[in-house]
């Protein structure tokens, strides 16, 4: 029979206006402590093609490359062991993650589920000369798993499948590049066909302009839905011509799809989306981290009044702020966001 255990969960809110040398380095003294360095150094490959790594960054985001110096150095690490552990290029192939989006004209809401074994436990509000300021939950240092930029531009990633997995940038440094350079969906997905993708992800990606989109990505193909009022982005591509890429069982990924577009019909706020995402009797919440499937973190922004909330695993404190506000200077009082881990455990 089993019991269910719980355990605090403390995710840091790192606030930088900075260089970007200077946020990489103040984001690794965070970083020091962390047990998810360990689980990385366990998973990555020991060196990777530095000048593949160089050239991909110097033509999209060369700021990337100052941040991973800044890395490097608050971890005492040379730069080519900081790009290998950090830079997110030529990763293993990394197991199914599962995420969740609603995208409106008026929100975005989305929740993400894995382990908290690789999970930074970092909220990053960073303004950086060579790059849009932005907020967002960090993933392998310079990654992010979702955020918005000050143009208002959201994005967020979702596992598909590692079908045609091969050397190429993870889906979460790819997101970094598209908040920090972007100001538009056009321009995001622009950029997300010329990266070089390491293996499947959906993008779900809205902007200022009310415009949705998910972007379906992979090493051979990147091909894009729109829809004008309302997108729901889960874990399987739905154009016919990348239905092979998917994985075999898709039940899950179905049945949140399902509810979300029976969200719909409600009319539901974006506070009201968000406090429905992350309540943890909802079905689109999830406790199995053993197996890689539970939620961490909710995260969501609103157009009309720039208005971000967003939330840990089982907090009953979100984080709600005006990021225009913020953008324009104005700090907040929060260092970090508490939650609770809580999932069954067999008993022995």
């Amino acid at each position: 029979m089993g019991q269910e255990t719980t355990s605090p969960f403390i995710v840091d809110v790192l606030e930088l206006r900075d260089t970007s040398f200077q946020v990489g380095y103040k984001t690794g003294l965070i970083l020091k402590g962390k047990p998810v360095l360990t689980a990385l150094g366990g998973m990555v490959k020991p060196e990777i093609d530095i000048f593949s790594m160089q050239d991909i960054f110097s033509a999209y985001a060369p700021h990337l490359l100052e941040e991973l110096q800044g890395l490097a150095e608050a971890l005492n690490l040379s730069f080519e062991k900081a790009a290998a552990l950090l830079s997110g290029y030529d990763l293993p192939k990394v197991d199914a993650m599962g995420c969740s989006a609603i995208l409106t004209k008026d929100y975005y809401v989305r929740n993400y589920d894995f382990s908290s074994i690789l999970y930074d436990g970092i909220f990053s509000m960073i303004q950086a000369k060579g790059s849009y300021s932005s907020a967002g939950y960090n993933l392998q240092a310079i990654g992010r798993h979702d955020g918005v930029n000050e143009h208002g531009l959201v994005a967020g990633l979702h596992f598909v499948s590692n079908e045609g997995h091969t050397k190429g940038l993870c889906a979460w440094s790819s997101l970094r590049i598209v908040l920090d350079t972007c100001s538009s969906l056009e321009e995001a997905v622009h950029l997300l066909k010329e990266i070089p993708h390491a293996a499947c992800y959906n993008f779900s990606i809205s902007d200022g302009s009310g415009n949705l989109a998910v972007v379906e990505a992979g090493p051979e193909r990147v091909l894009v839905r729109t829809d004008e009022e309302y997108l729901t982005c889960v874990n399987h591509f739905q154009h016919d011509d990348l239905s092979e890429k998917n994985r075999p069982q898709l039940d899950g990924s179905k049945k949140r799809d399902l509810e979300m577009h029976r969200l719909q019909k409600k009319g539901m706020s974006h506070e009201d989306m968000a406090a429905y995402f992350a309540n943890r009797n909802s079905p689109l919440f999830f406790k199995d981290y053993s197996d890689l499937f539970g939620t961490l973190h909710t995260f969501s922004y609103s157009w009309s009044n720039k208005r971000l909330i967003t939330s840990v695993a089982q907090s009953n404190d979100a984080l709600d702020i005006d990021f225009g506000d913020w953008v324009r200077g104005t700090n907040i009082d929060r260092k970090q966001l508490y939650g609770m881990i809580e999932e069954n455990a067999s008993e022995s």
